[in-house]
């Protein structure tokens, strides 16, 4: 192992600790934020304190030199009330992501509930959790349509190096139902970091670059322009936007070579 890559193993180890650390915080502040008698109030609180620590964290990762990063359009993400549809090749994706959006919604994994470093911000924030069913969906469209910027992934869970996007339904059930514009985010990284499967401290040999790119807005009739029933509409769209982030991932990396 060369000297450059031991220091990003320990640069990772100790950013992990930083970032557990925040969480330990968010533990104890949690609480007290979750008593803020005013919903709004306390959800706007909440991810603008989040936002803040996630966009310190992104600093600091870059200082160490754990990633680089370059961002396009980033204006973009200012707006309020978009349906903001992004890749999620690394961990990191989310931490990105919550770094540049402000008023970010985002339905998360039921389990975080149970977690007890990242149980009471995800409560206090009022993310949306994923096993609500079909009120996920509703919710998740009152959430664009109040002025939030709702965060999906399309695939669900990271994708794995290699293998190609599997879009999942719910990202199409809810542009579909609330007939919403997307906003498409591509996230690239020059070198797998933190992808589903690979432990922490497997760093890549080279520190990875990561390119998030803000897309051009999508309007409901882009990706399905003829009327469908519900059912079909949502399939036939999903498998559209995933051609669209394929598509569009095959041009970055063609650009970048």
């Amino acid at each position: 192992m060369t000297p450059e890559r031991a220091w990003r193993v320990l640069a990772t180890a100790c950013c992990f600790i930083v970032f557990g650390v925040g969480g330990l915080g968010f533990l104890l502040l949690g609480p007290l934020l979750a008593l803020i008698p005013h919903r709004p109030r306390r959800h706007a609180l909440t991810r603008r304190l989040i936002r803040l620590g996630m966009a310190g964290f992104v600093r600091l990762m870059r200082a160490c030199g754990v990633i680089s990063l370059e961002v396009h359009g980033a204006e973009k993400l200012r707006r309020r009330g978009q349906f903001i549809l992004a890749n999620h090749p690394s961990l990191l994706d989310v931490v990105l992501l919550m770094a540049l959006i402000p008023h970010a919604d985002c339905v998360v994994k039921a389990a975080l509930w149970r977690n007890p470093f990242l149980r009471w911000p995800v409560i206090a924030a009022g993310y949306l959790r994923n096993d609500d069913g079909p009120a996920v969906v509703a919710a998740a469209i009152r959430s664009v349509r109040g002025g939030n910027n709702l965060i999906v992934f399309p695939e669900g869970t990271r994708s794995v190096p290699g293998a190609g996007l599997r879009f999942l339904r719910g990202a199409g059930n809810i542009a579909v139902r609330g007939d919403l514009t997307v906003t498409p985010v591509l996230i690239v990284s020059s070198e797998p970091m933190l992808p589903k499967g690979r432990p922490w401290y497997r760093v890549p040999r080279r520190r990875p670059h990561f390119t998030v790119r803000v897309l051009d807005d999508l309007p409901p009739p882009a990706l399905l322009p003829e009327p469908l029933p519900a059912a079909l509409g949502v399939r036939r769209y999903t498998e559209r936007l995933q051609q669209r982030f394929t598509e569009e991932i095959a041009r970055h990396e063609s650009a970048a070579r």
